[in-house]
């Protein structure tokens, strides 16, 4: 079978610098750890094809001499020691010197350092006003913080946990496998502590040695004038606390507004209808309109047609964390009169009979103005 190629394996171009090698490697080998991924074939093949190559390639030498022949191996016996990765120290050695032992070999960090806490999330639900002018809300959270009638040691007041004599307080012990493949030595979260590093023999009372408490908290929030759904507002240090001494997780409140009955909202702009007569918007009117700061009175022209939209500008929604508003815009709506009565029906006629809006019926001796009148006797 062919081999592959080493550069494409860790998705580079040939003759890629020893920097982007060293970073792609380290991507790639993330991925397909072993202890990532147990009992997986074909993650641990993957894996030592993706160290097979790093190893070529990281060296100057073999680099060059893959770059020109295309191979290390003159001897038709392939790959240089096989696959056999124990001048290496196996899959947990790779990992503590190429990522400087930041890695257990489940996967995640060592528990016996700092960790942050998780962070939370909650749904605020405002009104239109509350989101256009800004208010002070509270809200109540449950969030895991530290206990603290034992400081969050999980130990007895009086007591102290003790070092794990498995891993020494390491929180991980080195685990060896023999294969035919050569010798494998990889990290493990130590069974004994779970991965903390110590034992506590007398746990305390309050958080029965788990160092953490559910509590439930009020939190106050300065909402800023502007909000609208699907703005996110974080709480720096408001999440669940941490581990060993890290700083707290965070807390994201996601805005949710109400729609309002009359207002509609794009952005900082405000629309609304406005609805006035045929006649009002033939002759002209003073209309009083609503805005969110109250009524307003606008001038409406004479001759002002459906679907005129004007502007009162600095009406609208302040601009979150700056300066100045939007607009809000109003859409002239004109009312089509139904049912007229007889005096309006008269009032009509005369008005498209001055207009001159209806000329005789063809074969007809009376106008159709005349027959509308005759009708209306």
């Amino acid at each position: 079978m062919a081999k592959k190629d080493f550069y494409e394996l860790l998705g580079l171009e040939k003759g890629a610098s020893d920097d982007e090698i060293k970073k792609a490697f380290r991507k790639q080998a993330l991925k397909y750890h072993p202890d990532r991924n147990p009992g997986d074939k074909e993650a641990e093949e993957k894996f030592k094809e993706l160290n097979e190559a790093y190893q070529v390639l990281s060296d100057p030498q073999k680099k060059a001499q893959y770059d020109q022949y295309g191979t290390t191996d003159f001897n038709g016996g392939g790959f240089e020691g096989g696959f056999d990765f124990s001048g290496f120290g196996g899959f947990g050695d790779i990992f503590d010197s190429f990522f400087g032992g930041g890695f257990s070999g489940g996967g995640g960090r060592r528990r016996n350092g700092p960790e942050k806490g998780s962070d939370l999330e909650y749904t605020l639900s405002l009104t239109f006003e509350e989101a256009v002018f800004g208010c002070e809300k509270q809200i109540n959270i449950t969030r895991s913080e530290s206990c603290e009638k034992c400081s969050g040691t999980g130990a007895k007041h009086g007591s102290h946990p003790k070092t794990c004599d498995k891993c020494g307080g390491t929180g991980q012990v080195r685990v060896q496998r023999n294969t035919p493949l050569g010798s494998f030595v990889s990290m493990s979260t130590c069974d004994k502590c779970s991965g903390k590093g110590t034992i506590i023999t007398d746990p305390c009372t309050e958080c029965k040695g788990k160092g953490k408490v559910r509590k439930q908290r009020k939190i106050k929030i300065n909402v800023p004038a502007g909000v609208d759904t699907g703005n996110i507002m974080p709480m720096r240090g408001q999440g669940e606390h941490g581990n060993n001494g890290g700083p707290a997780g965070d807390l994201y409140v996601n805005i949710r507004v109400a729609s309002h009955p009359t207002f509609k909202r794009k952005g900082f702009d405000i629309y609304i209808d406005t609805h006035i007569s045929f006649a009002k918007a033939t002759l002209g009117t003073e209309l009083k309109v609503p805005t969110v700061d109250g009524d307003v009175k606008y001038e409406v022209p004479e001759g002002t047609q459906p679907g005129t939209v004007f502007r009162l500008k600095g009406k609208g929604v302040p601009r979150v964390n700056s300066h100045g508003r939007g607009d809000q815009y109003v859409n002239v709506v004109v009312d089509i009169p139904k049912n007229l009565n007889q005096k309006q029906k008269e009032a009509l006629l005369a008005y498209m009979e001055a207009s001159g809006e209806m000329p005789e019926g063809e074969g007809s001796k009376k106008s159709f103005i005349d027959k509308i009148k005759d009708s209306l006797k």
